[in-house]
């Protein structure tokens, strides 16, 4: 691959466009940046949950905060990279801000109630009501459902034209949307959830991916290659997401103070970072509030760890750029590092991700969004009744299509659950079932 092409300013749906010869304020990658920032769809991630509950007295992470943050590791890994890329390119200086656009849009496609609403939305389908469009949809439309993927939806989210919007969703430039198919195959291909594209993508991103170089897999005919960036955007939210859980865990009193900084601190060798770890001791005792001094040694590890996988990317350059490099930036850091995550995710897994309150907006969640769908897709399927004309009354402007197929029918009502904010979801669900009544303003 190469970087001149692998930065393509080209914007889909505007690529007759040509750009301004004037001298511009902003370039075009701080348009995609700007643009995604300043979006309906990225202001109600401030509603939706990360891994716990949004409590109404302590503070944790949402998929808004947790974005924002991601997109700022993600911006350092980018401009560390920017300074060792050896190329002509003068769009070269604007990879930080392509990481740093392409990890705020990350997690855009990611349903109400945490991860476990994308497995919601597959179960409707595999094991619930929807199981009866299985021999009514071709092959890839059926694996589209039954193994939905926030990745592949935050791709159709920015690119697709919904009902009165203008070509090319979002129109952000191709490099930009590269970076964020973490998984380059459609869903026919995919052997667990994830996959990078809908069949109803499919086109577009067959059309970025010949414009920008990225080829498919000879070994793996109908994989692609990797957009380089897309190592940086997984790394800094490999990073974030581990290791800020952490941090939200001792908030809330699952994990005891000495548990978490002891976690914090093992990623620090006692030889060779020996001059580091006096440097935090000292901190500490200047320090005395406790959670400042989980945010201060929070903040270390990070940085740390954002070294760690730049180090990676360099030492593996050529592999990347040749799109075979297996595995992730932050599965090849050194052992100390390496072993000090495996127990972070270990605890995570143990401890916080199968702590109670997690657990209870994960079927919650099922419920929720099973019954949703199942009101909403009836309702498309057959909207001639009373019933269903009240139900699709509650259905925006930009979700209503006019095909008579059922594939595309079925994705409008994803479409709009997926886009809801946990209150939303939860607040609609109570309505239609009749356990509380709207209120009158």
């Amino acid at each position: 691959m190469d970087w001149n092409k692998l930065l393509s300013t080209k914007r889909l749906g505007m690529e007759d466009w040509e750009t301004s010869k004037k001298k511009e304020d902003r370039s075009q990658f701080q348009r995609d940046y700007d643009r995604i920032i300043f979006s309906s769809p990225f202001r109600r991630m401030q509603n939706k949950t990360q891994v716990f509950p949004l409590p109404e007295h302590i503070f944790v992470h949402n998929r808004l905060t947790h974005s924002l943050e991601v997109a700022s590791v993600g911006r350092s890994l980018g401009n560390l990279l920017s300074e060792k890329v050896d190329s002509e390119s003068n769009l070269v200086s604007e990879i930080g801000t392509i990481v740093s656009t392409a990890c705020l849009a990350h997690d855009l496609g990611n349903p109400p109630f945490g991860h476990s609403g994308e497995v919601a939305i597959s179960n409707f389908f595999t094991n619930d009501a929807g199981i009866e469009f299985e021999k009514k949809l071709d092959v890839g439309e059926w694996k589209d459902l039954t193994h939905f993927d926030g990745n592949a939806n935050a791709f159709r989210l920015l690119t697709h034209q919904f009902n009165g919007k203008r070509p090319g969703g979002f129109a952000l430039t191709y490099a930009t949307l590269a970076g964020i198919v973490k998984y380059p195959f459609e869903s026919v291909w995919a052997t667990k959830q994830k996959f990078g594209f809908f069949q109803s993508e499919k086109e577009d991103y067959l059309k970025i991916a010949g414009e920008l170089g990225i080829e498919m897999l000879p070994e793996k005919r109908n994989q692609f290659q990797r957009h380089p960036l897309v190592y940086l955007v997984e790394a800094a939210d490999d990073i974030c997401y581990q290791i800020m859980d952490l941090e939200d865990a001792f908030k809330l009193g699952i994990l005891s103070y000495d548990t978490t900084k002891e976690l914090y601190l093992d990623f620090y060798h006692p030889v060779q970072d020996k001059k580091s770890l006096g440097s935090i001791e000292n901190t500490l005792r200047r320090v005395t509030d406790r959670n400042e001094q989980i945010s201060y040694l929070r903040a270390g590890v990070i940085g740390k760890l954002i070294h760690e996988c730049m180090d990676v990317f360099v030492q593996n350059q050529d592999t990347i750029m040749n799109g075979v490099f297996e595995g992730s930036l932050i599965g090849a850091i050194r052992e100390k590092q390496s072993e000090a995550m495996k127990v972070v995710k270990e605890i995570s897994f143990s401890e916080v991700y199968n702590h109670r309150s997690v657990v209870e907006i994960e079927i919650a969640g099922y419920k929720i969004i099973g019954t949703l769908l199942e009101e909403f897709i009836s309702a498309v399927i057959q909207p001639g009744n009373l019933y269903s004309k009240k139900i699709l009354s509650l259905l925006p402007g930009q979700y209503k299509i006019e095909s008579d197929l059922l594939y595309p029918k079925i994705q409008s009502v994803v479409d709009f659950i997926s886009g809801m904010t946990d209150i939303f979801a939860l607040d609609l669900y109570r309505k239609i079932k009749g356990i509380s009544l709207p209120e009158v303003v």
